[in-house]
C-alpha cells in the first residue's frame, strides 16, 4: 500500500498494531466501532463488524508467534470498511473454511477471505457494506 495514513485520496485506511494477546482485543473493537460509526453504519451493523474483527482475532491469536504483533488495517472505501488483521504464525496455515467461526464471519461481514504470505504471516480479510445486510432495512 503506498498510502500513507493521513494522506488525501480515494480512500481512507487506518492501521493498529499492538501485541497479539487477547487482553488487547478491546482496543481493536473501539476501532472498529469508531470507524464504522463514521461512516454512518447502523448499530447493528456497527456491532457485526465489531463482533468479526473479534472473531477473526481469535482465529489468528490461536496460532500466532508468542510475543508477535498483531496488525489491523482498516480501509474506508466508499460506503464500506474492510479490515484486514495479520499476524505471524507458527504454522503458517489458512483457517480452514468450513468451520463454525468462518460461517460466523461471512454471516456478519459479507465478504471475507484469507491468504498466507511466504513468511508464514495468516491474514483475514473482513468487508462490510454499509445497508448490505438485512438487518439495515
Amino acid at each position: 500500500m503506498s498510502q500513507i495514513a493521513g494522506e488525501p485520496g480515494d480512500k481512507d485506511f487506518v492501521e493498529v498494531r499492538l501485541p497479539a494477546a487477547g487482553a488487547y482485543l478491546s482496543v481493536l473493537r473501539t476501532a472498529t466501532a469508531g470507524l464504522a460509526a463514521r461512516l454512518d453504519f447502523t448499530l447493528d451493523e456497527i456491532e457485526d463488524l465489531r463482533i468479526a474483527v473479534d472473531e477473526a482475532c481469535a482465529i489468528l491469536l490461536q496460532q500466532a508467534v508468542p510475543g508477535s504483533v498483531l496488525s489491523c488495517v482498516f480501509e474506508l472505501i466508499g460506503d464500506s470498511l474492510r479490515v484486514t488483521v495479520s499476524a505471524p504464525t507458527t504454522d503458517g496455515r489458512a483457517p480452514e473454511r468450513d468451520t463454525f467461526a468462518w460461517t460466523v464471519l461471512t454471516a456478519l461481514a459479507g465478504e471475507v477471505d484469507s491468504v498466507v504470505s511466504e513468511d508464514r504471516t495468516v491474514s483475514i480479510s473482513l468487508r462490510k457494506q454499509r445497508g448490505a445486510g438485512p438487518e439495515s432495512s
